[in-house]
């Protein structure tokens, strides 16, 4: 949100440094006001008044001009006692709510952040979609999540993923406008290799992405080997079928020279058997990808159950001796609401 209008109630996480200093000029400052205020921002300033290198008198005009500071508070929060895992129910100050996972792994810490207030694709196995979706987040809402995250928990972020509430290629604008502000030297400064965005499989936006962003990971949200599974449990496969989406992710790794991750969650009598394992491995071979399966987090009010721990390593076994590149996910937060959007609805 680049404008520079007196209008109230504006984040002013949505700026980009260039739209700051328009901002900043605007009020009749000095232009290096705003890479100060910038700055403040993204080492997680949650009120004006910290920035101390600021003079108050343009601290306190930006605030009755109706500009805030878009971190959402932290309303409940669940940890895992068994690898700390941290769920965090956010809201805004509109009152809208989304969760945000901390996650701690081997080679560093990550945040599975939304896009959306709850979501519109209506995948049947998913507790986010359930409610369909409020309104979309804006870029500067997005840093928000990882903002207050890190103020939060103390701990620094080395990933974000956006594979939480919503899906990010209905709201691509913002979360364009995310990666950008988070990866600006002049701020967070994360590097594009260390986000990762996940789909359900808009085709359009596939191409576009590859395109705007070939450094960011892609991941797909595919959960079936064929067209029939996939458009019983995936309503977005009625629009674009299987064989399109399969063209796109093509033409992506074509674009990108980058592998794509196929995320599998496996669901017990659904899409778990072996036949289903061979039919997905003809699929993708000799495809430059990797295959994540997924045990299923079972939502309550879905009558979906997660696949057996035999039918799952059987399914990872068939994949690895097809030549597929395949892991199970490690489950994190077992002891919490773990699957989307679960801690919302409560």
């Amino acid at each position: 949100m680049d404008n520079t209008n007196n209008t109230h109630n504006i984040n002013i996480l949505d700026f980009s440094l260039a739209g700051l200093e328009e901002l900043i000029l605007s009020l009749g400052e000095k232009k290096f006001r705003a890479k100060q205020i910038f700055g403040w921002l993204a080492k997680g300033a949650a009120s004006f008044d910290e920035m101390s290198n600021v003079p108050a008198a343009l601290r306190h005009r930006l605030e009755e001009s109706g500009y805030y500071i878009g971190q959402p508070e932290v309303v409940l929060e669940q940890v895992s006692a068994s690898d700390g895992t941290r769920k965090c129910l956010y809201e805004f100050r509109d009152g809208a709510r989304v969760e945000s996972v901390f996650m701690k792994y081997s080679y560093g810490n990550s945040i599975c952040i939304s896009s959306q207030v709850g979501c519109r694709m209506g995948c049947t196995f998913c507790a986010s979609t359930m409610d369909g979706k409020a309104r979309d987040l804006t870029g500067g809402e997005m840093l928000g999540e990882v903002l207050r995250m890190v103020r939060h928990t103390g701990e620094n972020i080395n990933h974000v993923v956006i594979m939480g509430m919503g899906e990010p290629f209905d709201n691509y604008d913002e979360v364009a406008r995310f990666i950008r502000l988070i990866n600006s030297p002049d701020g967070f400064s994360l590097s594009q290799r260390n986000i990762t965005v996940s789909t359900c499989g808009i085709v359009p936006m596939i191409r576009r992405f590859a395109e705007d962003f070939p450094q960011v990971n892609l991941a797909v949200s595919l959960h079936a080997p064929n067209d029939n599974i996939r458009r019983r449990t995936m309503p977005v496969a009625k629009a674009y079928d299987y064989d399109a989406l399969m063209r796109a992710c093509r033409e992506y790794t074509d674009i990108t020279h980058r592998r794509i991750t196929f995320e599998y969650a496996l669901i017990r009598n659904v899409n778990d058997s072996k036949d289903n394992a061979e039919e997905l491995a003809g699929r993708l071979k000799g495809w430059l990808t990797h295959v994540n399966l997924i045990p299923l987090n079972e939502v309550s009010g879905r009558d979906y159950k997660t696949a057996e721990g035999r039918s799952i390593t059987a399914f990872r076994d068939i994949l690895e001796k097809k030549g597929i590149a395949v892991t199970i996910r490690r489950t994190l937060g077992s002891d919490i609401d773990a699957a989307c959007g679960q801690l919302r609805r409560r």
